[in-house]
């Protein structure tokens, strides 16, 4: 019995992917060239250096946020798309009584 335990421990052990292993899109909720753009693309470029893996800008402007959080909600969980928004994505449900999306629900804040 003790042999058998021993050789349980020379199992090598399981080794989580490692990551980023692809580019990961950052989607932004306003258009290029704007303040937010720009924000948005120094922290792509910082991140990127950060992680060793490409950061794509993705910019989908409209309907106050809502298309470009529309998008990452529909994208997979793996974190490989992410989404910069303004403020204006934890307001919206307090304020309209439409909203699609429940960010509480939906996102989960990385920072």
């Amino acid at each position: 019995m003790i042999a058998g335990a021993m050789l349980g421990m020379l199992a090598p052990g399981a080794h989580a992917e490692a990551f980023p292993d692809k580019p990961i899109r950052l989607v932004v909720a306003f258009s290029a060239g704007g303040p937010t753009d720009i924000i948005a693309r120094v922290i792509a470029r910082d991140m990127g250096t950060r992680l060793g893996q490409q950061i794509i800008v993705d910019n989908r402007p409209g309907a106050g946020g809502d298309v470009a959080a529309e998008f990452v909600a529909k994208a997979p969980a793996d974190g490989y798309t992410l989404l910069y928004n303004s403020s204006s994505i934890a307001i919206s449900p307090a304020l309209f009584n439409n909203t699609r999306l429940n960010p509480d629900q939906i996102f989960a804040p990385v920072a």
